[in-house]
């Protein structure tokens, strides 16, 4: 499976992983399975600490660094499909980071790893529900 992992999953994953499910965490232990990162995780890591609603350890910078290493995940790329992709999708609201991360599941055809009621709702990519 090819998994794509929404930005609160990826961060439990590193420093709370007891907030994943079962299934999730065997999913991603599985080593026949590829995990993916968007840049628009990095970038709403970088929003969460700016606006104070997370708080990392160390330096924000060496922790996103040394977490992308830990995590060794393949990068989906931001690509002019992607961004064009976020018209298409009918989320129900306007989040711009899961339009973003949905477009991305829907082009690079991964699985959408999430918590998210709102985005695990819709037909328009497969999903991995942590509940």
């Amino acid at each position: 499976m090819r998994l794509l992992l929404d930005t609160h999953i990826w961060i439990w994953s590193l420093v709370e992983p007891s907030r994943l499910s079962s299934q999730v965490r065997t999913e991603l232990e599985d080593p026949d399975n590829e995990i993916w990162l968007s840049p628009i995780t990095t970038w709403e890591t970088l929003t969460l600490v700016r606006k104070g609603r997370l708080r990392l350890a160390a330096d924000t910078d060496a922790w996103l660094r040394d977490a992308m290493r830990r995590t060794a995940a393949k990068e989906a790329d931001l690509t002019h499909e992607v961004s064009l992709q976020t018209c298409a999708l009918d989320l129900g609201h306007s989040d711009p980071a899961d339009l973003f991360l949905a477009a991305t599941a829907v082009v690079y055809g991964l699985t959408l790893v999430t918590a998210d009621e709102r985005l695990l709702t819709s037909r328009q990519y497969a999903t991995l529900p942590n509940r």
